[in-house]
C-alpha cells in the first residue's frame, strides 16, 4: 500500500516544508512544529507515511495501557484539543515537549470543530512515534468516520488534500480504529474519554478486538443532526441501549452490539451527581453515572481516581463524585474567544493531581502562527546569517558547479547541497529557505540573494549575545530566584507571589512602588495572559546586555 503511493507521489523541489524519513527524530518533530507555526503542510507523500508508521506502531498496543511513574516524576494529561493548535502548541510552550523525561498521555478528541485537526494528529503521532514508551493516545469519541463527516476533520482534510485526501481519509479510519481505548497509571488511576456505567467490564475491553467496534452516536446536542447512520450494528446497540436491563459481558460474546455498548459507555457517558446509571439521551450514547456507579467500579479493581474528558469546562476542568472524577479539558476558546480556560493534569508519584491553567489569546495565537519568530530562533537566524556571509566566496563557487548556465539560479535541492557542503551544520536548508534566500516564480533559488543586506559593521558600544548564550550563563541563577518567589513550588508564580516577593524586595531597597506599575510588570512578563508566570516566561522576561571591554 504504502510502496504504491511512493512510486505514484512525487514530492517537487518548489515544496520546502519538512521532508520526512523513516525512523522519525526530534529534529523531525521540530521541523514539523515550525512548519505548522508558519502555517506550511506536510506534504501527502510524508503523511501516508506517518499514516502508515503510526498503524504499524498501534496495532502492537493493548487496549488499556498501563503506565508507572516510577519511570518519571510526572506524568501529564491533557483533554480534548478539537483541532486547536493554539492550544497544543501554547501546553509543549508551558510544559515542554514530549520526551523520556515528559510522559503525555492525551485523552482523544483530537479532531473536528477546529482548523488544524490534521496538524495535530500529524504532530502527535510523530511524537509516538519517536517515544512510543512516553506519549500515549487514547480513542475519544470524535476519533469515528462518522462524527468526522459531520463536525469538519474530513471536509479539513478533503480540503487541505484535494488530490490525495481520499487516501488519506481511508487510512485515518483505520489508525483510528486501533487507537488504544484506556491507560491506567499505578494500578490507581484510570484515564478513558468519556466515562463509564454499571457493566463497565475493564477485563472485557482489554480482551475485545477494538478495530472491528464502531463507536459513533446520535448526538441531539451537536450542530449535525441526529439521524443514525444506515449501519446495523449502530442500530442493534441503538436498541440494546434503550433497554432497561443494560447487558452484562461477556468474553466470549460474540454479538458486536455487547461490545459496542461496552466501547460506548466509555467514550461517550457523562458523570451525574444523582445516583444510580440512567441512559444518556442528550448525547444519545453512553449514559449518566453518579458516584455509587463509580464507587463500585474503585472497589472491583481497588481505583483511586478516574481522569475523563468529553465535556466542556469553564476552567478547563471541573472535580466530581467526592475527588474521585476528574475531567479536564484542553481547548481554550471552545465556543468564542474567552468563553473558556482550557487546562491540563500534572500527576506525580504520589498520585496528586495539579491543574494548570491557559486560555490563547489573540495575541499570543497571532504570534505563535503568523508573525512571531521566537527570540531565540531570531538570534540563532542571525548567527547563521553571519557565518553564512563569512564563507560567501566558498558558497558562491559552490553554487556555480551547479549553475551551469549562469542565471544565477538553481533547484532548492541543489542550494541545499550547495550549503550543506560549505556549511557542513546539518541543517534543514529546505526548510530555512524562505529565511535566507529568494525565490522565483518558476521555484528555483536566486543563491545571491543569501548575501543580501548581510554586510557585517563596526561593533557598536553595547551588544546583546545570542540569548541562548546567555540563558545557558545565567539560567541556574535564574532558577533559584524563580523558586524563590514560587512560594508554594507549584512550578507557576501567581500574581499574589510575584508582589508579596516584589514588595519586600523593594521595601528593601527603600524604593515606591505602586500597585499599577507592578500589575504592568506582571502582565509584560506573562506572555500568554493567563494570569501566571512559569519559569520560560520568567526567562524570557531578562535580556543580559554585555559591555564590549
Amino acid at each position: 500500500y504504502l510502496t504504491e503511493f511512493e512510486k505514484k507521489i512525487d514530492v517537487p523541489d518548489s515544496y520546502y516544508g519538512p521532508r520526512l524519513s523513516f525512523p522519525l527524530t526530534v529534529e523531525d518533530a521540530n521541523a514539523l512544529l515550525h512548519a505548522f507555526r508558519n502555517e506550511q503542510l506536510l506534504h501527502a507523500r510524508y503523511v501516508l507515511q506517518l499514516l502508515c508508521e503510526t498503524r504499524r506502531v498501534l496495532k502492537e498496543m493493548p487496549n488499556i495501557t498501563h503506565l508507572s511513574t516510577s519511570y518519571s516524576k510526572e506524568i501529564t494529561v491533557c483533554g480534548d484539543l478539537h483541532g486547536n493548535l493554539d492550544d497544543l502548541l501554547l501546553i509543549f510552550y508551558k510544559n515542554g515537549l514530549p520526551s523520556e523525561q515528559n510522559r503525555y498521555v492525551f485523552n482523544g478528541d483530537f479532531v473536528d470543530r477546529g482548523k488544524n485537526s490534521m496538524e495535530i494528529l500529524i504532530i502527535l503521532f510523530a511524537f509516538l512515534l519517536i517515544y512510543p514508551n512516553d506519549l500515549h493516545l487514547n480513542r475519544g469519541n470524535h476519533e469515528d468516520y462518522i462524527m468526522n463527516l459531520r463536525y469538519g476533520f474530513t471536509k479539513e482534510v478533503s480540503k487541505k488534500y484535494k488530490d490525495h485526501g481520499k487516501q488519506i481519509l481511508c487510512l485515518l479510519r483505520d489508525v483510528f480504529s486501533w487507537l488504544p481505548l484506556a491507560t491506567i497509571i499505578d494500578s490507581k488511576v484510570l484515564i478513558l474519554h468519556g466515562g463509564i456505567s454499571d457493566t463497565t467490564d475493564l477485563d472485557f475491553l482489554n480482551a475485545l478486538e477494538r478495530r472491528k467496534t464502531q463507536v459513533s452516536s446520535s448526538c441531539s446536542t451537536e450542530p449535525s443532526g441526529s439521524n443514525l447512520p444506515s449501519d446495523p450494528t449502530l442500530k442493534e446497540w441503538k436498541q440494546v441501549g434503550e433497554t432497561k436491563d443494560r447487558l452484562t459481558p461477556n468474553p466470549s460474546c460474540t454479538k458486536p452490539a455487547v461490545c459496542c455498548l461496552q466501547i460506548l459507555d466509555i467514550l461517550w457517558s457523562d458523570p451525574r451527581s444523582q445516583k444510580g446509571c440512567t441512559p444518556n439521551k442528550c448525547r444519545g450514547g453512553g449514559c449518566y453515572f453518579g458516584p455509587d456507579v463509580t464507587a463500585k467500579l474503585f472497589e472491583r479493581y481497588n481505583l483511586k481516581m478516574l481522569i475523563r474528558s468529553h465535556e466542556f469546562k469553564p476552567e478547563g476542568y471541573e472535580i466530581s463524585h467526592d475527588g474521585k472524577v476528574i475531567t479536564i479539558f484542553s481547548a481554550s476558546n471552545y465556543y468564542e474567544e474567552g468563553s473558556n480556560r482550557g487546562a491540563y493534569i500534572k500527576l506525580n508519584p504520589e498520585l496528586i493531581p495539579r491543574f494548570v491553567q491557559y486560555r490563547v489569546s489573540k495575541y499570543t495565537r497571532r504570534q505563535n502562527l503568523r508573525e512571531r519568530v521566537g527570540t531565540i530562533e531570531s538570534s540563532a537566524l542571525k548567527s547563521l546569517r553571519e557565518k553564512i556571509y563569512a564563507h560567501r566566496s566558498e558558497l558562491t563557487s559552490a553554487f556555480a558547479q551547479y549553475d551551469l548556465n549562469g542565471t544565477g539560479k538553481i533547484s532548492v535541492n541543489d542550494w541545499a547541497a550547495a550549503m550543506e557542503s560549505v556549511l557542513q551544520l546539518e541543517l534543514p536548508w529546505r526548510m530555512l529557505r524562505s529565511q535566507l534566500a529568494q525565490m522565483n516564480p518558476d521555484g528555483e533559488v536566486d543563491f545571491m540573494s543569501c548575501f543580501y543586506d548581510l554586510k557585517v559593521g563596526q561593533p557598536i558600544k553595547e551588544v546583546q549575545p545570542a540569548l541562548v548564550e546567555t540563558l545557558c550563563r545565567y539560567r541556574k541563577d535564574l532558577e533559584i530566584i524563580f523558586n524563590v518567589i514560587d512560594k508554594d513550588h507549584s512550578g507557576l508564580i501567581s500574581l499574589e507571589e510575584f508582589s508579596q516577593t516584589w514588595k519586600l524586595f523593594t521595601s528593601h531597597l527603600g524604593i515606591d512602588v505602586y500597585d499599577e506599575s507592578l500589575d504592568k510588570l506582571v502582565l509584560s512578563i506573562d506572555y500568554n495572559k493567563d494570569g501566571h508566570i512559569d519559569f520560560n516566561e520568567f526567562l524570557e522576561a531578562f535580556h543580559v546586555v554585555h559591555r564590549l571591554e
